[in-house]
């Protein structure tokens, strides 16, 4: 992949006909079967046997599989099914390295009905082709094996060279996701100026400029929606047709505020990268910032209420999504970003350098004790990141 070239990924809508709809569950639901049949294949010989069973064995038997049920497993594409037994691979593997780390583990699990969504094909051509219908100039297609030409809603161009091709299924919604390889970028002009972020809560992003990015709280104003559609899903029998209607119902809400979260990601990084050339931001450790203040039994947690607020108001920000889409962004537009330890970067005066807890006085004010220096205190916080990031910068170029 050349130095000017970029790979990203293009998600689009599917508009499938009902016969269609039903031969992609079906689809999925195959390949759950076939993913927890692997997992349980491999449990089995390693707890009866001490034999370890991998990829290969597995993929290996996969002909047999499907001559063996050539109505079920046997319609589907080879190499989509091989992909699912690599993600099983993937699984383990990402297993053992948890154990090796010290890290708790997590062994890889059985997936249920709503925990299955995704079918891969590894190679455009190979039991499926994106762009099927050429000649229907007003409408565009994927061929998928044992599904047929199914209609894409193409909101945008596809750029570079379809790699992968994947069907992920949200609620009661139907995409496709083409990877592409040797997506050419598309560098912005150079502006002259840098910029830090502060991430927040009641702001999702303060610059170092001053300027605020407002935090939409999607899941808090579709909360109400989501709580009625809960109860009215813990209402109904396990295992009928209601019940399953209920659960893609709440998906689908949790669905739209994932969509929502993700298009204004996108228009804030947008923002930000036709501003500035170099974007210096907090190297935040989410995962540990949101972890759960309960404790156990012999040492329970303290203020865990309040605790569990703020880790809901920070997933609602989607700090993570942002930063993701920021990235890709930069490096599309060939600006630079740097990612800074946010440590006492909240209680360093900016002006001076001194740092102390009681600089700041209140969540968004901030007064200096040395030298009374006074600020937003989200402001004052990115000056001290921007600062953080163009000294490792020159350190970088020094060395």
């Amino acid at each position: 992949m050349g130095a000017e070239t970029v790979r990203r990924s293009f998600k689009f809508l599917l508009r499938p006909t009902a016969r269609q709809a039903g031969s992609l569950a079906a689809c999925l639901e195959d390949h759950r079967q076939l993913y927890n049949a692997a997992l349980e294949h491999r449990r089995t010989a390693y707890r009866k046997a001490a034999i370890t069973i991998r990829y290969g064995d597995q993929s290996a038997d996969l002909k047999h599989i499907r001559a063996d049920d050539p109505e079920g497993q046997g319609r589907w594409s080879f190499s989509s099914q091989q992909a699912t037994l690599r993600r099983l691979d993937k699984a383990f593997a990402a297993f053992f390295a948890r154990v090796k780390a010290g890290c708790t583990p997590g062994f890889p699990r059985f997936k249920g009905p709503g925990w299955f969504h995704t079918v891969e094909w590894p190679k455009d051509g190979d039991g499926c082709r994106w762009n099927s219908q050429p000649e229907h100039h007003s409408a565009t297609f994927v061929r998928l094996q044992g599904i047929g030409h199914v209609r894409v809603h193409q909101h945008r161009p596809v750029r570079g060279q379809v790699k992968t091709i994947s069907v992920r299924r949200e609620g009661f919604r139907w995409y496709v996701v083409l990877s592409c390889d040797d997506v050419p970028a598309q560098p912005l002009p150079t502006r002259g100026a840098v910029v830090g972020l502060d991430m927040g809560v009641a702001s999702l992003v303060t610059t170092s400029d001053g300027e605020q990015l407002s935090n939409p709280r999607h899941l808090k104003t579709s909360a109400t929606k989501i709580a009625a559609a809960q109860q009215a899903l813990a209402r109904k029998k396990r295992g009928s047709k209601r019940r399953r209607k209920a659960v893609a119902r709440v998906a689908a809400l949790h669905a739209k505020v994932r969509r929502q979260r993700v298009d204004g990601a996108h228009k804030a990084a947008l923002t930000l990268v036709r501003a500035y050339d170099v974007i210096v931001h907090e190297d935040l450790r989410i995962a540990n910032m949101t972890r759960s203040a309960s404790g156990t039994l012999e040492a329970p947690g303290r203020n865990v209420a309040q605790k569990s607020g703020l880790n809901k108001s920070i997933l609602d920000a989607g700090w993570g999504v942002f930063l993701t889409v920021l990235a890709h962004k930069a490096e599309s537009a060939g600006r630079e970003l740097i990612a800074v330890n946010p440590a006492k970067t909240s209680r360093t005066c900016s002006r001076c350098g001194h740092c102390a807890a009681g600089n700041r006085v209140t969540q968004t004010a901030f007064r200096c004790m040395s030298c009374g220096y006074t600020a937003h205190a989200d402001v004052n916080a990115a000056i001290n990141i921007l600062r953080a990031g163009l000294a490792l910068r020159d350190a970088v170029e020094a060395a």
